[in-house]
């Protein structure tokens, strides 16, 4: 099974990459157009290939649709995509700091437009989408795997700095999880190459009011970490193991040689 991994910053790649078998430097690295540099993860029994693709959902989704392009012209293309960093948690909603949130679904909180009675999301406009969901029965082996909570995680443009913003999302989006600003972008991406999506989050920082000695980047990383060492085996339950090869065709009788 390959799987795309994409994050935000190369700290998120490394986290990532740290849950395969330590590589020798400089680690296998792939050049793909546009000076993406993708990551190969060694020694997982589910290939990663991990991307830095930036930050934001136009970033987010620029870099996902040039790794799966280029898969695709290759002939060796990709069984899954996942989304994956650091994000701020919901404390209402139980995502504590270092927990792990599992998306089961990747909603884009600020794609539509104001008005006179509030927010209205571009699907109420007529046209577009503004949620993609999960494979419920993966989303349930990866939680469980990860001992991480599964619901919603939103992707914005802009990331949460007050508590007015917090209470206005959560009640848009009741139980949300956890905010982040790429998941959405991966999951367009995803979509139109017909490609299965997840989004792994570790909660890094409360949403709401920016504190940035509140924040556990660090604790938050290490639990990114361990929650892709769970992956493979959860990724292997869902969908079975990998079917074994077909035997070589037998060669054909030598007519002279009886």
């Amino acid at each position: 099974m390959r799987v795309l991994v994409v994050t935000a910053v190369a700290a998120e790649r490394d986290a990532v990459a740290a849950a395969a078998e330590p590589c020798d430097e400089p680690c296998d690295e792939t050049a793909l157009p546009g000076g993406y540099a993708l990551r190969r993860a060694a020694g997982a029994p589910v290939a990663l290939d991990v991307l830095a693709a930036g930050v934001g959902p136009a970033a987010a989704a620029a870099g996902t649709a040039t790794a799966l392009t280029a898969a695709a012209l290759a002939a060796a293309p990709y069984d899954l995509v996942v989304s994956a960093g650091i994000g701020g948690g919901f404390a209402a909603s139980g995502a504590a700091l270092g927990s792990v949130v599992v998306a089961d679904a990747i909603v884009a909180a600020d794609l539509g437009a104001e008005t006179p009675d509030g927010f209205t999301p571009v699907t109420e406009l007529g046209f577009g989408t503004v949620a993609h969901r999960p494979d419920p029965a993966l989303v349930a082996a990866v939680a469980a795997a990860a001992g991480a909570a599964s619901g919603t995680v939103v992707t914005v443009s802009t990331v949460t700095g007050s508590a007015a913003r917090a209470a206005e999302l959560a009640q848009r989006h009741p139980g949300v999880l956890a905010e982040a600003m790429e998941g959405f972008g991966v999951a367009e991406a995803a979509a139109a190459h017909g490609v299965p999506v997840l989004e792994i989050r570790t909660v890094s920082n409360a949403v709401g009011p920016r504190d940035r000695a509140a924040w556990r980047i660090g604790p938050a990383l290490t639990a990114l970490t361990g929650a892709f060492r769970t992956l493979p085996g959860a990724l292997t339950a869902a969908t079975g193991p990998a079917p074994a090869p077909a035997p070589a065709p037998e060669p054909a009788p030598d007519p002279h040689h009886p």
